[in-house]
């Protein structure tokens, strides 16, 4: 017997195609060959029962009907940076600035008049601000160009849209290994609020996707954050250009590079309403990504430094990267010294009695397996018993943790190159933990996405 069919449209939009599906079945979402037509046309036909033009792959990275705050409150008040990089300094001073601020959710605390936790304190938030107009839903689907501009003027430019929750090692990659985090926290936050309060943060090899989404004219969404970044974002709605970016996207594995946990925390909360609604596809099947081109002049990379404790007090540092490294003084370790090794780039060790640069010896690349600083460091570290380290973005903060007496001493790293990010991948290997820092950071309250269901 012949199947009958029914329709849904992909992007909810009266020219967008059309998806066929069994009737009484839903629409595949991502990874299944669909059978597509184009829109209806007038005269003829019965519904479900048009002919059948040529089969696709759904694409993982789709359009969705943002959330955004009532453009004519002050933007530059209601954003915040992502909840895992936010002090509680920070966040009571962001929490003063606006009623509505995005930290409220994206980092929120318990209710003591209601009595609600954190987690149902958050949600009634979220609730009313859509409910009295504070955050507005957007008229159709879209994806959303987003630039930050620094104070120097550098830019890194992207494009947020919904990405597949798609088992790791398959389509989306893993960028580096992570430290063991609880991700309850997350899970319990998605859980009650049903909806991606801020973007994970993807790179695509597909060359030449920027093109794709490069945005035009002025931004109908604009705000400076603390550090003088400017965070602007573009609605992408028509047609031609949603499909050029939904394919885009899809022509090549995704990198995760920042939001590892909350993607993994994305993959359970799926997990949970697929095993709850008898493994029924939904808005849960997605994330909120940033995806961003790999590519030198799109990303900004920094390093991420490490500082010592715990260092028994046998061992002699500098004799211990001698074990693989060739390490020479450099001078003391003063400001001016500090300085020119910054600008040098170079891999050095930081100590109360003076600065050494390290270079690696060729043995240390065959053991380490790698090229990378954090693993080439790794081979003395991880042999040192008791040691800790501590990560920093600034090689100012570990000197002084040095200076200060708070740190035995510090290693300064050198970034990681768009070359070594894109050969990692390529070779689906994941980067040691804190290898790479993406600046500047994404703001949460540019966009949200709803998660219902």
């Amino acid at each position: 017997m012949r199947q009958k069919f029914t329709s849904t449209s992909i992007l909810a939009r009266p020219e967008a195609p059309r998806v066929l599906v069994p009737r009484g079945r839903s629409p595949p979402l991502v990874g299944a060959s669909c059978l597509v037509r184009a829109p209806r046309q007038r005269g003829g036909g019965v519904p479900g029962t048009r002919t059948l033009c040529y089969a696709v792959r759904m694409p993982p990275f789709l359009p969705f009907r943002g959330l955004r705050y009532d453009p004519d409150l002050p933007l530059d008040r209601l954003i915040a940076p992502p909840y895992d990089v936010v002090a509680a300094e920070e966040r009571a001073r962001l929490a003063g600035r606006h009623r509505a601020n995005a930290i409220h959710v994206e980092l929120p605390e318990d209710d003591p008049r209601s009595g609600d936790n954190r987690y149902r304190h958050a949600a009634t938030l979220f609730d009313g601000w859509r409910s009295d107009g504070t955050v507005r839903p957007d008229r159709a689907p879209a994806f959303y160009a987003y630039r930050m501009t620094s104070p120097d003027s550098s830019t890194v430019t992207g494009v947020i849209g919904a990405l597949a929750c798609d088992p790791p090692g398959a389509d989306v990659l893993p960028h580096e290994q992570t430290i063991p985090k609880d991700t309850t926290d997350r899970l319990d936050l998605l859980r009650a609020c049903h909806a991606n309060l801020s973007p994970i943060w993807g790179l695509s090899l597909t060359n030449g996707l920027a093109d794709a989404y490069r945005p035009l004219g002025p931004p109908p969404a604009e705000a400076v954050d603390d550090d003088g970044v400017v965070h602007s974002l573009w609605v992408l709605d028509d047609p031609a250009t949603v499909e050029r970016i939904s394919a885009g996207v899809a022509a090549s594995p995704v990198v995760i590079a920042d939001g590892h946990h909350r993607y993994e925390t994305a993959a359970r909360y799926r997990a949970e309403r697929r095993t709850a609604r008898g493994d029924e596809p939904g808005e849960y099947d997605f994330v909120m990504a940033l995806v961003v081109e790999l590519a030198e002049d799109q990303l900004t990379v920094g390093p991420i430094h490490r500082t010592l404790t715990g260092v028994p007090a046998d061992v002699d540092l500098v004799e211990s990267f001698r074990s693989w490294f060739d390490a020479v003084h450099a001078g003391p370790a003063d400001d001016a010294v500090l300085e020119a090794v910054a600008r040098s780039s170079a891999l050095a060790l930081v100590l109360p009695g003076g600065v050494w640069l390290l270079t690696a010896r060729d043995d240390a690349y065959q053991a380490a397996g790698s090229d990378l600083d954090s693993s080439l460091v790794s081979l003395v570290t991880d042999k040192i018993g008791g040691v800790q380290l501590a990560y920093q973005h600034d090689w100012r903060t570990a000197a002084a943790a040095v200076r200060d007496g708070d740190a035995q001493g510090a290693l300064l790293i050198r970034p990681v190159t768009v070359r070594q990010i894109r050969e990692w991948a390529a070779a689906r290997r994941r980067m040691p933990p804190k290898s790479t820092y993406f600046r500047p950071k994404p703001r949460t309250g540019m966009v949200f996405r709803s998660v219902e269901g």
